[in-house]
């Protein structure tokens, strides 16, 4: 038989096929186109979509990338696009079928693919019977990746702002208790600034008060007002300060809150679309060039061993015959 693997041998063989050969490749080139027509293998349509992340942080040693990519492929997302597009009659599944989930889940893998570019970007790749839909799920993943972080931020931001209301709301009640001291000490006791109203007891006990004024000094109302500070002078300083530090924190955390309360109430939207999915005009699987090729070939193949069988079975039983 290894006489027939040399050139000459093997050219001439073929040649004397060469008809039986020629029969062998029309037919699988027949039968291939045939095959991978519409009426076997349904076309499908390729619709992708390209995506930088944006407006996020990075957890852990993660990139923003590889956090966007986490999130497009979470299940919360996966199920949103099932119900959104109704997937399961989309994909011809039967709900009665014990493992519906598990064949819906797989077949939605088999036609999403979403995976990073050489570029860091993210890009999202669906195939379907229907250009149209295979369009709208590509962009309705980024929308919904867009709602699952404006989620996940908003949640986070609540309960920043809620500690900040906390924390407006306790300042607010000490600086009102600093407050009604102060009223307290003004009202009962006289005492409103602790330096100006010191300067006035010196000069009414040294009768130093310019004009016709200094013979309306009040000996009594001065001795009480210095008995009032020698009293309460420190609880004046400290009240006035403790205001004072107070309301300025209070100032500094009223920004803090504004601020988190922007983010909190803004629509922000988290990926910078590359490239936008549009309806594909052309399917991109099967490609039938290359089934009918391969199926020829492979005829090829088979024909020219089956040849070779029977060639070599044919120079045996004449060799047995000869003898």
């Amino acid at each position: 038989m290894d006489n027939y693997f040399n050139n000459t041998s093997l050219v001439r063989l073929l040649l004397k096929w060469k008809y039986h050969l020629a029969v062998v490749f029309i037919f699988a080139v027949l039968l291939g186109a045939f095959f991978s027509g519409s009426s076997f293998i349904t076309p499908l349509y390729k619709s992708e979509a390209i995506a930088y992340p944006a407006n996020i942080n990075s957890y852990s040693d993660e990139s923003e990338t590889e956090q966007m990519l986490q999130i497009i492929q979470s299940q919360s997302i996966v199920d949103s696009i099932v119900n959104r597009f109704n997937l399961l009659e989309h994909y011809g599944i039967d709900p009665a079928y014990p493992y519906w989930r598990t064949a819906l889940h797989r077949e939605y893998h088999d036609k999403v693919k979403i995976g990073k570019t050489p570029f860091e970007a993210i890009s999202i790749v669906v195939m379907d019977k229907d250009p149209e839909v295979a369009s709208a799920m590509a962009m309705s993943i980024l929308e919904l990746y867009n709602i699952k972080i404006g989620q996940l931020h908003r949640g986070k931001r609540f309960e920043v702002v809620q500690m900040y209301e906390q924390q407006l709301k306790s300042k607010l009640q000490l600086i009102d208790s600093l407050k009604n001291r102060l009223e307290d000490l003004g009202t009962t006791y006289g005492l409103i600034d602790y330096s100006v109203q010191s300067q006035e007891i010196m000069r009414g006990f040294l009768k130093t008060f310019d004009g016709s004024d200094s013979r309306n000094v009040n000996s009594k109302a001065v001795e009480e007002l210095k008995s009032n500070i020698e009293k309460l002078g420190g609880d004046l300083l400290t009240t006035v300060e403790m205001l004072q530090h107070e309301s300025r924190t209070y100032v500094d955390i009223k920004v803090d809150y504004e601020q988190e309360m922007r983010f909190y109430l803004s629509k922000l939207t988290y990926s910078n679309i590359i490239s936008q999915p549009f309806p594909s005009d052309k399917k991109a699987y099967p490609v039938r060039w290359v089934i009918v090729a391969l199926s020829a070939i492979g005829a090829l193949l088979i024909a020219v061993l089956a040849i070779f069988i029977i060639e070599n079975k044919r120079r045996l039983t004449t060799g047995r015959t000869d003898s």
